[in-house]
């Protein structure tokens, strides 16, 4: 009697350990990626639904409750506009490369504008989402790859104002104006780069809301937003800028609509070198440091 129960036993044991492979197959299991650079494209695509739904959601609350809703989003490069215009092109005669001062300060707002929102944004990302990184599993890079994607609804209602100026101006638009959307793909590199080395260090301390507006100031008085980059007497300085990629874009993108001076091949270059350097480097601290913040936040 003995025997058969221990056979029986046994039969359900090797029974049981047949039906594992199917059982493993149900099963899915979480570990990190290996490799400082690696992102898994994949599972990006499988979570592309979550990605919009966060984008979504920030711009639905972005001018939640506000007066004016959306319209902040044209006031306040034109509001800028008026200043610099009066500033720098009534008082200080800033060339403007043959256009109106007011379209050629706009045309370069645009693109800077978007930076440094898209920027600010995702700086803060992982900070404003602290309670979905502590609880659940997502890609975490989903948060400010969404950060940076909102503010492009800004920059396609503040384009309207600049179709009304080429317009007034009877300005033409060529064929380079499909180049335009190439330049602010190099913008959304450059601050998804810069916003995941930000969004990093705003995990652990709280300084980064304070010093995304200093950093934001000065960068932009080292992008040719009012003023070209031509103006620049020496090649070396216009070398150093070019360092700088958003020089690349605001130069680019106000000559693909505007016909203005076109950048220079080594300029466009040293900016997408630029752009390359910081994304890459921001995807390397953002995957060392992704493991630990659901601890540290």
């Amino acid at each position: 009697m003995l025997e058969r129960t221990a056979v029986a036993q046994r039969a359900e044991t090797i029974e049981a350990d047949d039906e594992l492979p199917a059982i493993s197959d149900r099963v899915t299991v979480i570990r990190p990626a290996s490799g400082l650079l690696r992102i898994d494209l994949r599972e990006l695509w499988q979570y592309r639904e979550l990605a919009a739904t966060f984008a979504w959601r920030d711009l639905k609350v972005r001018y939640k409750q506000s007066l004016i809703g959306a319209a902040w989003a044209i006031l306040q490069p034109v509001m800028t506009m008026v200043v610099f215009t009066f500033v720098f092109g009534t008082f200080a005669h800033v060339p403007s490369q043959g256009l109106p001062y007011p379209v050629f300060s706009y045309s370069g707002l645009l693109p800077w504008v978007y930076f440094a929102a898209a920027l600010g944004a995702a700086s803060s990302s992982l900070q404003m989402n602290s309670s979905l990184v502590t609880k659940i599993y997502f890609p975490r890079v989903l948060l400010p790859l969404a950060a940076v994607t909102v503010p492009a609804v800004d920059f396609l209602l503040a384009c309207t104002v600049l179709g009304g100026f080429i317009g007034y101006y009877h300005l033409s638009v060529g064929v380079h104006a499909l180049l335009a959307p190439v330049f602010m793909i190099l913008a959304a590199a450059s601050a998804l780069g810069v916003g995941l080395v930000f969004a990093v260090i705003n995990v652990r301390y709280r300084d980064v809301p304070y010093a995304i507006p200093f950093v934001i100031q000065i960068w932009m008085f080292l992008s040719p937003v009012i003023y070209p980059t031509n103006a620049l007497h020496h090649a070396w300085e216009r070398l150093i800028l070019s360092l700088n990629p958003m020089n690349g874009v605001i130069t680019g993108f106000r000559w693909s609509l505007l016909g203005t001076t076109p950048p220079s091949t080594l300029q466009v270059l040293l900016s997408v070198a630029a752009a390359a350097v910081f994304l890459l480097v921001g995807l390397a601290v953002f995957r060392r440091a992704e493991p630990r913040f659901a601890d540290t936040i």
